[in-house]
């Protein structure tokens, strides 16, 4: 060990309640760092699983916009000019009527991790004199399943039942109670073409979003291309899921060469989703920086207060021949050793506090926990911008101690 670290070993083990508190406040910075962080991530992904219980990161549908092409059959002649106010009003092609080449281009994408046919419509559900409208989904169960893993949120019954049940039918947990049935019940469906149908409740679903729970109703996917007379390749959306979701809008992007109809991102109708994803990172990311700042004050005070106290031993060492790099790196390996060793603690506090949190019962959809996230990003962060910190405290009255001038000091 070189002299000027001796120096630095012993102003440290002469002040052990100094350099405890100077520790404790690194390990306290960085444990809540690591903490919030990975709790705030946590949250953000159950959110983020919660909504994708229903939603695609990319739906494919026919849209009835403003923009859809009108044809005019048998014009008087050339100079007939025809003025249309609502192209929606004119007869136009409901739905997808071969969604198979569709979805064999789309697979062939290497982003591309599922895909889903879904037959969707408005429908009221009734119950003796009870009735309420909801969504009733076609869907094909076991690529339904691989999108949303809809099986895990089961809480009464089996999804697999509605391939064997052309009668069946699985309700949101919602739903059911607001029609007042239960397993095993039946309930009639009217379509907006005044078709009518009675289906046996086999199953019923807890999501966690309040409004897929209140107003979804599943079917397979051919009882619901039979309930509304379209033929077996008929789909109104075709759900698409990637390897990663935040970038569904250059995915789906690419895929517009691939078809004419509508593909949408999540985010472009769930943009509130994504900001507020980002506006609790920025938060989390604000109160653990803000509390490792704090910290530093505390180093920055502690480290001021010895560079005071030892004012005449650094005059004394500067008579005798060091210099104000020496001066600078006895003081600067005080605050390193304080960085690295609460550095290491903090991060070991952080885990075993994440670890507590994660343990706290919540029960939330698939959740029976409160959310943590154990991402190794968030301790080297939190090891690198504590030991930053913890330098820059350091760094600061050892600069000051380095220009003491010794004959001034000792002289009084």
């Amino acid at each position: 060990m070189s002299v000027n670290r001796k120096i630095s070993w012993v102003h440290l083990t002469s002040r052990v309640k100094q350099l405890i508190v100077a520790v404790l406040s690194v390990t306290f910075g960085i444990s809540m760092y690591i903490f919030l962080n990975s709790f705030m991530s946590g949250v953000n992904d159950a959110q983020s699983d919660i909504t994708f219980t229903s939603m695609a990161h990319i739906k494919i549908y026919n849209d009835l916009s403003s923009d859809v092409p009108v044809f005019i059959e048998n014009p008087k002649d050339e100079n007939t000019v025809v003025m249309v106010s609502n192209n929606r009003n004119i007869k136009y092609t409901e739905g997808i009527k071969n969604a198979a080449p569709i979805i064999n281009a789309v697979s062939k994408s290497d982003e591309v991790v599922g895909i889903a046919q879904q037959v969707n419509q408005n429908v009221i559900i009734r119950n003796g004199v009870t009735k309420y409208s909801a969504l009733l989904s076609g869907i094909e169960v076991t690529n339904e399943n691989q999108l949303f893993k809809t099986s895990q949120y089961m809480i009464y019954g089996s999804l697999f039942d509605l391939e064997k049940r052309s009668d069946g039918i699985v309700l949101g947990s919602k739903l059911a109670k607001n029609l007042g049935v239960s397993l095993g019940d039946n309930v009639s469906i009217l379509t907006s073409d005044n078709v009518t149908k009675i289906y046996k409740i086999i199953g019923i679903f807890e999501t966690g979003s309040a409004g897929t729970d209140g107003s979804k109703a599943m079917v397979s996917i051919q009882t619901a291309r039979q309930l509304l007379s379209k033929n077996k390749s008929f789909a109104t959306d075709i759900m698409v899921n990637i390897k990663d979701y935040s970038k569904a809008k250059e995915v789906a992007a690419e895929m517009k060469d691939i078809t004419s109809y509508k593909t949408e991102p999540w985010q472009e109708g769930n943009s509130q989703l994504d900001s507020a994803n980002v506006i609790r990172d920025i938060l989390a990311m604000a109160v653990s920086l803000t509390i490792l700042i704090v910290a530093g004050f505390g180093i920055y005070n502690i480290m001021n207060m010895t560079v005071n106290e030892k004012i005449r031993e650094i005059a004394i060492l500067k008579a005798m021949g060091f210099n104000g790099k020496d001066i600078v790196e006895i003081f600067l390996t005080q605050s390193i050793i304080i960085g690295l060793v609460g550095g290491l603690t903090g991060v070991v506090l952080g885990n075993i506090i994440s670890r507590i949190v994660d343990n706290i019962p919540f029960k939330i959809a698939s959740y029976d926990t409160l959310p943590i996230n154990f991402r190794p990003s968030d301790y080297i962060l939190a090891f690198i911008f504590g030991l930053f910190i913890t330098v820059i405290a350091g760094y600061l009255p050892a600069r000051k101690a380095s220009k003491v001038d010794p004959v001034s000091i000792l002289r009084g």
